[in-house]
């Protein structure tokens, strides 16, 4: 269907609607399109999605629905708006006949700025840390060449891959370019056993158990980030305390995250044994520069919780003595057939 044949009651509507063309430029967009990226609905005719929507996350589930002739949907987008704010969207982008594609975008809510000075903090860390970091890596480096026990070297190894890993986060932080995710595909059991080994060579004496759902299906995220929001809440648990991390994955079945009804979610739950938190830190556990340890920080939940919604998710917890859970769930946002989005084309 060409955008001159769009019916009239389409631009009245309150959902964006958009299609692009082949080259992934925009060839028609309604009145709710154009006012969520605070574009003239004219002008913007002709260019490419990126010139409005600079979110690589996005992009690349397009280009990827254009090449495989699928369909997508991205949960909690976060757009810039007027004042400063933030507006958070779904996104729900589909192949039609006519060989384009078409988006569907519905606004959620706006979050106030004040939801996000965390990250101009981590840019002043990341810059001091990149120094020590090049050094930790060329010594593990030269460990790795001298020592001859295969399991000296595998911990070297592993010295490396962290620090490869930290000094890529510290130079994204640095570029401004912290909200963007790299979206690939993630096996969250391979990415947990990585957490475990990690733990590990941390703190030997600690007992690490798995509960895994071996059914469960890749999902896509930035398992750099993934990676680091586990890690900050196994190293919460071992500073409290803890003897014993279970790891568990279950999928999850009608969740509502924000004011979104999922039809499905991948859980992965964190179990320490430790004491529990502590019933004044309850409401603010997530909030930046709140901590329940003398030299703790409080960067280390907040930046888990900003990760979680950065893949559309949310972290969540329950805590008792001798038990606290964290669980994290991740929307299911692989590509699959969506019959409910028929109605774009």
């Amino acid at each position: 269907m060409t955008a001159e044949f769009w019916p009239q009651w389409m631009d009245q509507m309150s959902t964006g609607l958009a299609r692009l063309d082949g080259g992934l430029c925009l060839s028609w967009v309604n009145t709710a399109f154009a006012e969520m990226f605070e574009v003239g609905p004219r002008r913007v005719l002709g260019l490419p999605l990126s010139a409005v929507l600079p979110d690589e996350r996005v992009l690349q589930q397009v280009r990827r629905v254009h090449r495989e002739q699928r369909s997508a949907r991205l949960w909690a987008v976060a757009l810039p708006s007027a004042h400063g704010l933030w507006r958070s969207v779904d996104i729900a982008v589909q192949c039609g006949s006519d060989a384009a594609l078409y988006l569907e975008i519905h606004g959620l809510h706006e979050v106030a700025p004040a939801a996000t000075p965390l990250s101009a903090t981590l840019r002043g860390f990341a810059h001091e840390v990149k120094n020590p970091l090049a050094g930790l890596r060329g010594a593990a480096q030269l460990l790795a060449r001298r020592v001859s026990d295969d399991q000296l070297r595998e911990l070297a190894e592993l010295v490396i891959a962290e620090a490869d890993r930290l000094a890529g986060l510290a130079n994204r932080l640095l570029q401004h370019d912290e909200g963007a995710v790299r979206i690939g595909p993630v096996n969250v059991h391979q990415l947990l056993e990585r957490l475990r080994g990690l733990v590990l060579a941390q703190d030997p004496a600690m007992q690490v158990r798995y509960d895994f759902d071996p059914s469960l299906p890749d999902t896509f995220g930035d398992a750099d980030r993934l990676l680091q929001l586990l890690l900050n809440l196994a190293r919460n648990a071992t500073t409290a305390g803890a003897g014993q991390l279970i790891l568990r994955t279950r999928m999850e079945h009608r969740v509502r995250i924000g004011e979104r009804q999922l039809g499905g979610c991948l859980r992965l739950d964190m179990v320490d044994d430790g004491p529990g938190v502590p019933a004044a830190l309850r409401h603010t556990l997530f909030e930046p520069l709140v901590s329940g340890h003398a030299e703790g920080t409080g960067l280390g939940l907040a930046l888990c919780r900003e990760i979680a919604r950065e893949h559309g998710g949310e972290l969540r917890y329950r805590s008792r003595p001798g038990e606290t859970v964290f669980s994290l769930y991740l929307p299911r946002t692989e590509l699959h057939d969506d019959p409910a989005n028929e109605s774009m084309a």
